[in-house]
């Protein structure tokens, strides 16, 4: 910890943050390196895009699932995040994660990258309504369905068997059009109005602080790759191993909130 808090210290820090940070508020990540949990083949952005099926089977999970992650609370890791920023040591927050618990604990300069599940768009009309208003429709359309029992899964969603899938009444928008939650499943691209406000808080850093993310995806290890390729400090705290550990000034194998909390005490 001694370390982290020295890098912070020294260096005005651009956080970038994963699944990691929110697995202690009951989301699961999707690789496992803390929960156990076998690697998850996640939505195809193109699938959900092409396929009404693909669209049925996420409406029917994701009715299951939204009350429970819509229920998750900031954790320390969130917390100490949105401190650090209060303290005036990060310029701001990166976010790979799609459950809004960084503005939730009280960050205020939050780039989400891959959007939010809180918001759902029409795929034929400009309409956006509120995840929580869907949910209402969903669940009139099928009376039953949260009788149903599964685990959750990182998407928002839940494990569900195909001949269940089948039964479910998918939303529609009122001008017939396809909904889609506004995240960037995989494989999609990142809203480049989104890349650019990255951008920015990159470069009003002096180092990269990496909380929770194993990088595995390139819309956050570009970051990494452009700091390594600066000259720009990088630390790395992350239960597991990481794609850019070996451009790491600093790396901590370990819990993301109980090591934030230690460094926020310190500097308090």
């Amino acid at each position: 910890m001694t370390s982290l808090l020295s890098f912070v210290e020294k260096h005005r820090v651009l956080l970038l943050t994963g699944a990691g940070c929110s697995t202690k508020s009951g989301i699961p990540d999707y690789r496992g390196a803390t929960t156990g949990r076998a690697p998850r083949n996640p939505i195809q952005h193109t699938a959900f895009l092409r396929s009404a099926q693909v669209r049925k089977r996420y409406w029917a999970r994701s009715c299951l699932g939204w009350p429970r992650f819509a229920a998750a609370n900031p954790n320390d890791a969130h917390r100490a995040c949105a401190e650090l920023e209060s303290l005036g040591r990060a310029v701001g927050l990166v976010s790979q994660n799609v459950d809004g618990l960084h503005q939730a604990a009280g960050s205020r300069g939050v780039v989400e990258l891959h959007g939010s599940l809180a918001r759902v768009s029409c795929l034929a009309c400009p309409k956006v309504i509120s995840r929580t208003q869907l949910q209402t429709k969903l669940v009139r359309d099928n009376p039953t369905w949260l009788q149903l029992v599964a685990a959750t899964a990182p998407d928002g969603d839940v494990d569900l068997p195909e001949h269940l899938v089948e039964a479910f009444v998918g939303p529609r928008c009122a001008c017939g059009g396809d909904l889609m939650p506004n995240v960037v499943f995989f494989g999609g691209n990142v809203n480049p109005d989104v890349l650019q406000s990255a951008w920015d808080l990159f470069h009003q850093a002096e180092g990269l602080l990496v909380v929770g993310s194993s990088l595995t995806v390139f819309s956050g290890f570009r970051f990494v790759k452009k700091a390594a390729e600066q000259g720009m400090p990088i630390a790395i705290v992350n239960f597991g191993p990481t794609r850019a550990d070996d451009l790491a000034t600093l790396r901590m194998d370990a819990d993301a909130g109980e090591t934030l909390r230690d460094v926020v005490r310190a500097l308090s």
